[in-house]
């Protein structure tokens, strides 16, 4: 069966991954499938992945996956109709540590072949009890790339290998609530959730089409169907908390659904004060500091703790009563928000280890990156307020001054750069604290060089719409007519976006018109090409996602893992190679 039914939801999974929490869509075809290839079969296919993928006729038995269980062997099959399960072959079927088996298949010498489904429930024993070295894990301080998954599948073979050649630790599953949709949600049929953006045009949550349970589901599957070990984590990346009413309920939801993760970045640049910062005199920042936070106990309490002389980074740093004041201002509601956030983290890891970002790194249109960029005393506030709460934050992600779509442009140019990353590192290292960079592949390779030495390379650098330009890149050159199709898909979104009045997509558009030739270096395509992908009707349905991965042709894949895992190498070599050597 093709076509699967979830909620209202109706997709062909094998055409459009990452969205369901299963490869195993339609078990009575999977168990069919397994009881034609045969139990000996079976038997002699797990026999040979002791040494290489092995299979036949359609089927496959991926040796990445082989792991000993109470004396049976047990690995991930994958079958003709693109569906997975697991097999097991031995003595403990019947009790096996994945679950009740769809089937179970006698074989000679007393032992028996079982088929389990690859749905998330028997993935997460697989991890737990077989073989937990092939999955997602909090990676803690380790420096890493942070490799974002717009086409999910199409990118991991050139993510694992891109890591086997580099050698360097990742979070090689990472999508964010921008581009990732809630399973419910898509069963429910319920429309995205849009964003307007000043001058841009309308973008709507989900536009990637996959899910956080599918993301997650499908990079693990990805990772098993991998030989050897990988150090990778999995981020659900900027699970915002937006201002006015239900943003904090909306993003437990978001955590709810991706509580498989190892890494969550909680992004509060939505709930700071930034006004909080601007003002000149004691008196309008003490006004700021009783508005945000009216219980004068708590105030009494916050200036007699920020008082006292702190010592980081090797510098003495005292905060003045005014100054604690603003970062107080700013700072008070994104806390509280943080706070109950990791609150619900720690409980449905049930104590688990999991790294959790702490993200300031963005900020508004009606104001510009260079006002809002972090200042030492302002992320030694942070560090010391995460502490004096006991927050199990990891990582934290302040204002570099890096800007989405921009290489690094503010006035104080490379050499203040530096200065910056590596005092803020510095602070960062001394309160156990990794430094993220986010939008790292908007940066120019020196810019990359940059943040390699001054952070030493002890960072976690986030990468994710380049990996998206390279498979549009290489679908102009391999698949020319089914780029021509993405491309007039984006072209009907930004000129009815110029017609709603987007000043960005006019530009655009004026562009084009000046040189009507579709190209992925258009500002068009380049800027607005995330569009597509995910879009779905009114009636809940994708609209291009099944051609966009349905039809991507053999040649088109192996040219695009070959650029692509080359680009994801020049980046860490960038970041990792050139910290070494500072």
């Amino acid at each position: 069966m093709s076509e699967c039914k979830a909620g209202k939801l109706e997709l062909s999974p094998s055409k459009s991954p990452a969205v369901l929490d299963t490869t195993t869509w339609d078990t009575d075809a999977a168990i069919r499938i397994v009881k034609d290839f045969g139990a000996e079969t079976w038997e002699g296919c797990i026999a040979g992945a002791s040494k290489e993928d092995s299979g036949r006729a359609g089927c496959l038995v991926h040796s990445g996956s082989l792991a000993p269980s109470r004396g049976d062997e047990v690995a991930l099959a994958s079958l003709p109709d693109g569906q997975n399960v697991f097999l097991q072959v031995g003595k403990t079927v019947d009790s096996s540590a994945l679950g009740q088996p769809l089937l179970s298949l006698p074989l000679p010498g007393g032992k028996k072949l079982g088929a389990f489904p690859a749905d998330m429930p028997t993935l997460r024993r697989y991890l737990q009890d077989i073989n937990p070295s092939k999955g997602p894990r909090a990676l803690g301080g380790v420096p890493r790339l942070g490799i974002g998954n717009r086409h999910s599948t199409a990118m991991w073979p050139a993510i694992f290998r891109a890591m086997d050649a580099g050698g360097f630790a990742a979070n090689a599953i990472q999508n964010s609530l921008r581009e990732l949709n809630l399973l419910s949600d898509l069963k429910d049929g319920k429309p995205a959730h849009e964003n307007y953006l000043f001058g841009f045009g309308t973008i709507s949550e989900g536009h990637t089409g996959a899910t956080f349970e599918g993301l997650l589901h499908a990079g693990t599957i990805a990772s098993l169907k991998e030989r050897g070990f990988h150090r990778f984590g999995a981020d659900a990346d900027h699970i915002s908390v937006k201002r006015g009413p239900g943003g904090l309920d909306r993003a437990k939801r978001v955590l709810d659904a991706a509580r498989d993760f190892t890494f969550f970045t909680l992004d509060m640049s939505d709930i700071l004060d930034y006004g909080a910062l601007k003002v000149s005199s004691a008196s309008e920042s003490m006004a700021r500091f009783e508005k945000a936070i009216p219980d004068p106990a708590i105030r009494h309490d916050l200036l007699g703790y920020y008082g006292k002389t702190r010592k980081a980074a090797g510098m003495m740093f005292n905060f003045g009563e005014a100054e604690i004041a603003r970062f107080a201002a700013k700072y008070w509601q994104a806390f509280e928000a943080l706070g109950e956030l990791c609150s619900h983290v720690r409980a449905l890891k049930d104590g688990g280890a999991v790294d959790i970002e702490f993200s300031i790194d963005e900020n508004p249109p009606d104001y510009p990156t260079a006002d809002c960029i972090t200042s030492p005393n302002e992320l030694e506030f942070l560090v010391l307020e995460i502490q004096r709460r006991h927050l199990p934050i990891t990582h934290i992600a302040p204002n570099f001054g890096v800007e989405k779509g921009f290489d690094y442009r503010n006035p104080d140019g490379y050499e203040g750069l530096e200065s910056r990353v590596r005092r803020l590192t510095r602070i960062a290292s001394e309160a156990d604290l990794m430094t993220d960079c986010h939008s790292g592949d908007d940066l120019s390779k020196a810019t990359r060089r940059v943040f390699g030495q001054a952070s030493g390379g002890r960072i976690n650098f986030k990468i994710s719409p380049q990996l998206q330009i390279l498979f549009a890149e290489t679908l102009f050159d391999v698949q020319p007519e089914l780029f021509k199709f993405w491309w007039d898909d984006v072209y009907r979104f930004v000129k009815n976006e110029g017609m709603r009045g987007s000043a960005f997509a006019k530009e655009c558009l004026a562009e084009f018109a000046a040189d009507p030739r579709p190209q992925p270096s258009k500002k068009l395509f380049h800027y607005y090409c995330f569009v597509s992908v995910g879009r779905r009707d009114e009636a809940g349905q994708f609209v291009n996602r099944e051609r966009l991965y349905g039809d991507l042709t053999e040649a088109f894949q192996v040219e695009y893992r070959n650029r692509l895992s080359t680009w994801i190498g020049e980046v860490a070599e960038d970041i990792f190679s050139v910290g070494r050597q500072a």
